[in-house]
């Protein structure tokens, strides 16, 4: 897989991390109530309102849409190496989580949960896929 490939898969992760991070840092009880949207909440289902918890996980996202764009203006293979392996570890995490508590949601909810959580996983094992270098071959003059 190439940088240019890399870059671009980081950089909807970094998005999507800096939009859901700014939304539950900045107006958590919102984000508690309607998040991904108004009429399918996937957090509130889940417990009662922490205000805590909701911008920790903010914070959380924001920290890996900054690691993650540290990792575009690199473009190396470590770099996206680096970034993958910490978005993997979330994303397996939070997956199962979910996996675990879908009895909550309706059946458009089960399946965007698992599309999401499981997109974002997919996204993070790509960046852990080994990018392919030109290999030079010397030529003698």
């Amino acid at each position: 897989m190439n940088l240019n490939l890399k870059a671009t898969l980081a950089l909807l992760l970094a998005l999507s991390a800096a939009s859901i991070g700014v939304w539950a840092e900045f107006w958590p009880q919102e984000f508690f109530r309607s998040f991904p949207v108004s009429g399918h909440s996937w957090v509130s289902g889940l417990g009662p309102y922490n205000e805590h918890l909701v911008r920790d996980f903010g914070g959380l996202y924001l920290a890996m849409a900054v690691a993650t764009s540290c990792a575009i203006k690199a473009n190396s293979p470590e770099a996206f190496r680096s970034v993958g392996a910490a978005w993997l570890t979330f994303a397996v995490l939070h997956l199962v989580f979910h996996l675990h508590h879908l009895d909550v949601f309706t059946t458009p909810d089960v399946v965007g949960n698992v599309v999401v959580l499981g997109g974002q996983l997919l996204l993070a094992l790509a960046l852990l896929v080994p990018s392919r270098t030109a290999h030079h071959v010397a030529v003698a003059p």
